[in-house]
C-alpha cells in the first residue's frame, strides 16, 4: 500500500464532503408550499396567527385572532444589559428582541436581532392562557393588555427588571402577565398572575409557541458555509433529548407528544430561542405549518389550572433569547446545551472545546488557543505520527524486494498476495502503519470543523492583522495559502514510491486542490490545519533524523 497516496485521497475525499454537503444545503433550502388564496374558516381562520386550543374546550371551532384596532393596541420597549425587547400589548407577545453583547455584523454598530416581526419575515415569542378561561381562547380576539409605561429599563444597580401587564375580563378575573429579565441573563421569566374575584372557579392552560417564517431573505448569498448552517424548529422531551423538527417535518405533520418538563425552540446559526416548560409532567409539545403564511410554529402547552373563586395563583414558563452559551443554556433547561450541534462526532468535539476554552483563558486571543490548541492535539498524536513514517519509510526499503516478487510471480495475484503478507511479516513492516494517524486525525479535523462552526465566542473573534473574524474565511486569502505552501512542502519531505507519471501528477496537484478547498473554511480552520503542518513538518524532520541514525536511509524521502 502507497501511504502518502492513501492520505492524501482520504483527507481529499473528507474535505470534498464537507463542501458538497454545505453546496448541497446552500442549494437546496425548504421549499414553501405555495400560498392560498381561498378564505379559511373553521379551525382554520387566521392560521397566522394561531393559538392552540385547549384539549377540554374550543370556542364555536374558531380560534382566536389578533384583529384589533391600531389605536387600542401599543408596543412597549424593555432593556436590560443583555436584551432588548418589544412587547406588543395585544396578547403580550415579544415581537422583537436584539441581543445588545452581539453586533448584527463586524463592523456594525447594530446589534444582532433574534426576534423580529416584519413585512418580509417574521419570528416571534407569543405567550398565554386558553382553556375554558383564558382570555387567549375569546373567540373575539385576543386580550389586550395595560401597562403603566411604554419603556421600562434596567438601572445601574437593579439585579431584575419587572414588566407588568394586566387585563381584566367580563367576569372580573385580573390577570396579570409579568416579564422578568436578570441582570447579566438571556432568560425571561414570563409568569401569568390570576386573581379570581369571581363566584365561580377558573380554568385556563398556559401555552408558549415560537412562529417563525419558513424562508428568510437575508439569508440568500453571503458565506456559503454560514448561510448553509441549520435554522429551524428543534425540542427536547423525556424521550428525547435533542431532537431537530425541520421545517419540511413540520409541512409533513404536525409534531404532538406528551412530556415532563421539556422546550421547544427555533435555532439558527450561534443563536436560539427557545420556551422551557414549567418543570411538570404533562407537557403538550406541538407544531404547526401555516400554509397560507408561509411560516411554521412549534410550541408546548402545559397541564390545565384551576382557581378557585376568591383566590390566585400564579402560573409561569421561562423563555431563553441569546447566543448558544454552553454553560448558561445548561444551566436554564435540560439538554438546551445540545442546540450547540456539534454532530455525531459530538464525543470528541465537547472536549476540543472546553480544551480550546481553557487554552483562551491563558492566551486571551481566540486565535492564540487554537494554535496552542494544535500544539496539543499533535503532541498527543506524536506516537502515532512516528509510527506512520517508520511503516512509510520501511516501506520504501521493501520495493526493491516487492519488484523480485513481481517479477516472480507475475500475474498470479494470490501468489503476490501471499508473498507480499510474507515478506510484511518477515520484516515486522505493516502496511496499514502509514494510514493510521490520519484515520485518527480525520475525526478531529471533522470535530473542530464543527467547533469553529458553532461556537458562538468564536464570531467575531480576531486573530491578528488582517484576520479580524476567525468564523469566516480569510478576505485575502493568505492563509490558506499558506496552508497549500505547507502541504507542499510535506509532500517533498515524505517517503514516496509512487513512479507512474499520471499518479505523480495527480500528487503535485494535491496542495493547489486543497488550497483551493480551504479558501471557503473558516480563517480558524485554515489557521489550525496550517500550524498542524508546520508542527508535522517539523516532527517529520526530528523523526528522518532519528531513522537516519538507525541505518534507515531509506526514509530520507525526497530531500
Amino acid at each position: 500500500m502507497e501511504s502518502q497516496r492513501n492520505i492524501l485521497i482520504i483527507a481529499l475525499l473528507l474535505v470534498s464532503f464537507l463542501i458538497w454537503q454545505k453546496w448541497d444545503e446552500h442549494q437546496n433550502p425548504p421549499v414553501v408550499a405555495q400560498q392560498t388564496t381561498q378564505t379559511a374558516t373553521g379551525n382554520n381562520a387566521d392560521d397566522a396567527n394561531f393559538v392552540p386550543e385547549s384539549d377540554s374546550v374550543q370556542v364555536d371551532g374558531e380560534v382566536p385572532t389578533d384583529a384589533a384596532a391600531p389605536a387600542s393596541r401599543n408596543l412597549i420597549t424593555v432593556l436590560s444589559d443583555t436584551l432588548k425587547l418589544t412587547i406588543d400589548t395585544q396578547g403580550g407577545d415579544i415581537v422583537g428582541a436584539e441581543l445588545l453583547e452581539h453586533n448584527d455584523s463586524l463592523d456594525s454598530d447594530d446589534k444582532f436581532t433574534l426576534l423580529s416581526n416584519t413585512t418580509n419575515f417574521v419570528n416571534i415569542a407569543q405567550s398565554g392562557l386558553i382553556g375554558n378561561d383564558g382570555p387567549d381562547a375569546n373567540k373575539a380576539g385576543r386580550p389586550i393588555y395595560h401597562s403603566e409605561q411604554h419603556d421600562y429599563v434596567l438601572a445601574d444597580g437593579q439585579d431584575t427588571l419587572s414588566v407588568p401587564l394586566t387585563f381584566t375580563n367580563d367576569n372580573g378575573v385580573v390577570f396579570t402577565k409579568v416579564f422578568t429579565l436578570t441582570r447579566d441573563s438571556h432568560v425571561v421569566n414570563v409568569s401569568y398572575n390570576i386573581d379570581n374575584q369571581s363566584a365561580a372557579p377558573v380554568v385556563t392552560q398556559l401555552y408558549g409557541q415560537l412562529k417563525q417564517s419558513q424562508v428568510n431573505p437575508n439569508e440568500e448569498g453571503g458565506n456559503m458555509l454560514m448561510a448553509s448552517a441549520y435554522r429551524g424548529p428543534a425540542y427536547s422531551s423525556s424521550e428525547t433529548r435533542y431532537t431537530k423538527y425541520d421545517f419540511k417535518k413540520v409541512r409533513e405533520a404536525n409534531l404532538n407528544l406528551t412530556t415532563a418538563n421539556g422546550w421547544v425552540g427555533m435555532l439558527q446559526h450561534y443563536f436560539v430561542s427557545a420556551w422551557i416548560a414549567p418543570l411538570e409532567d404533562g407537557n403538550q409539545i406541538y407544531s404547526r405549518n401555516l400554509n397560507n403564511q408561509g411560516q411554521a410554529i412549534i410550541g408546548f402547552k402545559a397541564q390545565p389550572t384551576t382557581v378557585a373563586a376568591g383566590s390566585t395563583q400564579t402560573v409561569s414558563a421561562d423563555l431563553w433569547l441569546g447566543p448558544k452559551l454552553q454553560n448558561k443554556m445548561a444551566a436554564a433547561a435540560d439538554n438546551l446545551d445540545l442546540t450547540v450541534d456539534y454532530g455525531w462526532l459530538w464525543f470528541i468535539a465537547q472536549p476540543l472545546f472546553k480544551l480550546l476554552h481553557f487554552l483562551q483563558s491563558f492566551a486571551i486571543n481566540w486565535g492564540l488557543a487554537i494554535i496552542l490548541t494544535t500544539f496539543v492535539v499533535r503532541g498527543v498524536m506524536y506516537p502515532l505520527t512516528k509510527a506512520q513514517y517508520t511503516s512509510m519509510a520501511k516501506m520504501r526499503m521493501l520495493q526493491p524486494k516487492l519488484a523480485a516478487l513481481k517479477e516472480r510471480f507475475g500475474d498470479d495475484r494470490q501468489k503476490m498476495s501471499q508473498g507480499m503478507m510474507e515478506l510484511y511479516k518477515k520484516e515486522k513492516v505493516n502496511p496499514l502503519g502509514g494510514c493510521l494517524p490520519i484515520v485518527v486525525q480525520m475525526p478531529i479535523f471533522i470535530s473542530l470543523y464543527w467547533v469553529l462552526m458553532e461556537s458562538v465566542e468564536l464570531r467575531h473573534a480576531p486573530f491578528m492583522l488582517w484576520i479580524d473574524d476567525l468564523s469566516v474565511r480569510d478576505p485575502y486569502f493568505v492563509l490558506p495559502i499558506l496552508m497549500g505552501i505547507s502541504m507542499f512542502l510535506i509532500q517533498k519531505m515524505s517517503p514516496t514510491t509512487v513512479t507512474d507519471p499520471m499518479q505523480q501528477k495527480v500528487m503535485q496537484f494535491m496542495p493547489i486542490i486543497f488550497t483551493f478547498f480551504f479558501l471557503w473554511f473558516p480563517a480558524g480552520l485554515t489557521l489550525y490545519w496550517l500550524v498542524s503542518n508546520v508542527v508535522t513538518i517539523a516532527q517529520q524532520w526530528y523523526i528522518f533524523r532519528q531513522l537516519e541514525k538507525k541505518g534507515l536511509h531509506g526514509s530520507k524521502a525526497a530531500s
